[in-house]
Protein backbone atom coordinates (compact mmCIF):
# COMPACT_ATOMS: atom_id res chain seq x y z
CA UNK A 1 0.00 0.00 0.00
CA UNK A 2 1.74 3.44 -0.92
CA UNK A 3 1.55 6.15 1.52
CA UNK A 4 -0.76 8.10 0.12
CA UNK A 5 -4.91 7.31 0.15
CA UNK A 6 -5.59 10.49 -2.38
CA UNK A 7 -5.34 9.17 -5.76
CA UNK A 8 -2.86 10.37 -7.84
CA UNK A 9 -2.95 11.01 -11.96
CA UNK A 10 -0.17 12.17 -13.97
CA UNK A 11 -0.38 14.53 -16.79
CA UNK A 12 2.99 13.57 -18.62
CA UNK A 13 4.47 15.12 -21.76
CA UNK A 14 7.97 16.58 -22.87
CA UNK A 15 9.00 20.21 -22.48
CA UNK A 16 6.44 22.54 -24.46
CA UNK A 17 3.96 20.48 -25.17
CA UNK A 18 1.36 22.37 -22.91
CA UNK A 19 0.92 20.24 -19.30
CA UNK A 20 1.19 23.89 -17.98
CA UNK A 21 -2.02 25.01 -20.65
CA UNK A 22 -3.84 21.71 -19.80
CA UNK A 23 -4.11 21.74 -16.53
CA UNK A 24 -4.94 25.83 -16.52
CA UNK A 25 -7.91 24.55 -18.07
CA UNK A 26 -8.47 21.05 -16.29
CA UNK A 27 -8.55 22.50 -12.71
CA UNK A 28 -11.50 24.89 -13.14
CA UNK A 29 -13.50 22.28 -14.98
CA UNK A 30 -13.00 20.18 -12.42
CA UNK A 31 -14.06 22.03 -9.90
CA UNK A 32 -17.48 22.90 -11.28
CA UNK A 33 -17.77 18.83 -10.96
CA UNK A 34 -17.19 19.18 -7.13
CA UNK A 35 -13.80 17.70 -7.51
CA UNK A 36 -11.44 19.13 -4.99
CA UNK A 37 -8.01 18.95 -6.66
CA UNK A 38 -4.56 19.07 -5.48
CA UNK A 39 -0.96 19.53 -7.46
CA UNK A 40 2.86 18.44 -7.26
CA UNK A 41 4.29 19.82 -10.13
CA UNK A 42 8.18 18.70 -11.09
CA UNK A 43 10.76 21.10 -12.00
CA UNK A 44 14.26 20.42 -13.05
CA UNK A 45 14.88 24.38 -11.64
CA UNK A 46 15.86 25.38 -8.02
CA UNK A 47 12.52 26.17 -6.06
CA UNK A 48 12.25 28.88 -4.04
CA UNK A 49 8.59 30.53 -2.82
CA UNK A 50 10.37 32.63 -0.73
CA UNK A 51 11.22 36.24 -0.99
CA UNK A 52 14.72 37.28 -0.71
CA UNK A 53 14.66 40.64 2.00
CA UNK A 54 11.65 39.17 3.88
CA UNK A 55 12.23 37.73 6.77
CA UNK A 56 11.46 34.33 6.82
CA UNK A 57 13.59 34.04 3.43
CA UNK A 58 16.87 35.21 5.83
CA UNK A 59 15.38 32.87 8.66
CA UNK A 60 15.77 30.08 6.59
CA UNK A 61 18.59 30.92 5.14
CA UNK A 62 20.35 31.27 8.66
CA UNK A 63 19.84 27.55 8.44
CA UNK A 64 16.13 26.05 9.32
CA UNK A 65 15.61 22.83 7.75
CA UNK A 66 11.77 23.39 7.02
CA UNK A 67 9.98 26.84 7.68
CA UNK A 68 6.39 28.01 7.40
CA UNK A 69 4.98 30.86 6.15
CA UNK A 70 1.33 31.40 7.03
CA UNK A 71 -1.09 33.76 6.78
CA UNK A 72 -5.14 34.15 7.55
CA UNK A 73 -5.34 33.00 3.89
CA UNK A 74 -2.52 30.06 2.49
CA UNK A 75 0.40 28.47 4.11
CA UNK A 76 3.81 26.97 2.91
CA UNK A 77 5.88 24.54 4.13
CA UNK A 78 9.39 25.21 2.67
CA UNK A 79 11.81 22.16 3.17
CA UNK A 80 15.69 22.29 2.75
CA UNK A 81 16.32 18.72 1.16
CA UNK A 82 20.22 19.17 -0.32
CA UNK A 83 20.83 14.93 -0.01
CA UNK A 84 18.08 14.44 -2.38
CA UNK A 85 18.16 13.30 -5.93
CA UNK A 86 15.10 13.22 -6.68
CA UNK A 87 12.29 13.74 -4.72
CA UNK A 88 9.84 10.97 -3.80
CA UNK A 89 6.11 11.16 -5.59
CA UNK A 90 4.27 9.54 -2.82
CA UNK A 91 5.68 11.57 0.12
CA UNK A 92 5.35 14.57 -1.12
CA UNK A 93 1.66 13.19 -2.04
CA UNK A 94 1.43 12.37 1.82
CA UNK A 95 2.17 15.90 2.72
CA UNK A 96 -1.98 16.77 1.69
CA UNK A 97 -4.21 17.57 3.75
CA UNK A 98 -5.99 14.05 2.48
CA UNK A 99 -9.52 15.10 3.89
CA UNK A 100 -9.91 17.99 1.69
CA UNK A 101 -9.06 16.97 -1.02
CA UNK A 102 -10.54 14.10 -3.70
CA UNK A 103 -7.22 13.86 -6.16
CA UNK A 104 -3.81 15.22 -6.99
CA UNK A 105 -2.61 15.92 -10.15
CA UNK A 106 0.37 15.27 -10.96
CA UNK A 107 2.70 17.57 -13.50
CA UNK A 108 5.78 15.70 -14.75
CA UNK A 109 7.20 12.43 -13.00
CA UNK A 110 6.63 10.74 -16.19
CA UNK A 111 8.85 7.63 -14.85
CA UNK A 112 6.95 7.08 -11.77
CA UNK A 113 4.43 4.18 -11.48
CA UNK A 114 1.08 6.09 -10.88
CA UNK A 115 -1.78 6.06 -13.57
CA UNK A 116 -1.06 8.96 -16.18
CA UNK A 117 -2.29 10.83 -19.12
CA UNK A 118 0.14 11.50 -21.78
CA UNK A 119 -0.20 14.40 -24.03
CA UNK A 120 1.22 14.15 -27.35
CA UNK A 121 1.32 17.23 -29.48
CA UNK A 122 2.76 16.17 -33.35
CA UNK A 123 4.53 19.64 -33.28
CA UNK A 124 7.39 19.01 -31.08
CA UNK A 125 8.62 15.98 -33.37
CA UNK A 126 9.19 14.40 -30.24
CA UNK A 127 8.40 10.31 -30.49
CA UNK A 128 5.20 9.03 -28.45
CA UNK A 129 6.41 6.21 -27.44
CA UNK A 130 9.07 7.20 -24.62
CA UNK A 131 5.94 8.63 -23.04
CA UNK A 132 3.85 5.41 -22.92
CA UNK A 133 4.37 2.53 -20.16
CA UNK A 134 1.50 0.27 -18.51
CA UNK A 135 0.69 3.29 -16.21
CA UNK A 136 -0.60 5.08 -19.28
CA UNK A 137 -4.54 5.32 -19.52
CA UNK A 138 -4.98 7.14 -22.20
CA UNK A 139 -3.26 9.59 -24.72
CA UNK A 140 -4.16 13.04 -25.45
CA UNK A 141 -3.25 14.28 -28.86
CA UNK A 142 -3.59 16.48 -31.54
CA UNK A 143 -2.73 13.20 -34.79
CA UNK A 144 -5.80 13.19 -36.87
CA UNK A 145 -4.72 9.36 -37.06
CA UNK A 146 -4.60 7.45 -33.44
CA UNK A 147 -4.08 4.22 -34.65
CA UNK A 148 -0.40 4.30 -33.46
CA UNK A 149 -1.95 4.23 -30.14
CA UNK A 150 -2.89 0.53 -30.19
CA UNK A 151 -4.84 -0.65 -27.20
CA UNK A 152 -4.70 3.09 -25.18
CA UNK A 153 -7.64 5.32 -25.21
CA UNK A 154 -7.25 8.37 -27.50
CA UNK A 155 -8.68 11.93 -26.15
CA UNK A 156 -8.10 15.50 -28.31
CA UNK A 157 -5.49 17.09 -26.88
CA UNK A 158 -7.36 20.22 -27.78
CA UNK A 159 -10.66 19.52 -26.33
CA UNK A 160 -10.15 19.91 -22.49
CA UNK A 161 -13.66 19.24 -21.40
CA UNK A 162 -13.21 15.75 -23.01
CA UNK A 163 -10.24 15.08 -21.01
CA UNK A 164 -11.95 16.38 -17.98
CA UNK A 165 -14.69 13.86 -18.30
CA UNK A 166 -11.95 11.32 -18.86
CA UNK A 167 -10.85 12.43 -15.64
CA UNK A 168 -14.28 12.19 -13.52
CA UNK A 169 -14.99 8.59 -14.76
CA UNK A 170 -11.34 7.54 -13.91
CA UNK A 171 -12.04 9.43 -10.13
CA UNK A 172 -15.48 7.58 -10.09
CA UNK A 173 -14.06 4.19 -10.75
CA UNK A 174 -11.26 5.02 -7.66
CA UNK A 175 -14.30 5.46 -5.37
CA UNK A 176 -16.31 2.17 -6.53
Amino acid sequence: MKSTQIPLLGIVAYSGTGKTTLLKQLIPYLRSRGIRTGLIKHTHHDVDVDSQGKDSFELRKAGADQTMVASSSRWALITETPQQNQPDLHYLASRFDGHSLDMILVEGFKHDEIEKIALHREETGRPSDQLIDEHVLAVATDLTSAAVFKNIKVLDLNNPDEIGEFIVEWLEKKRE
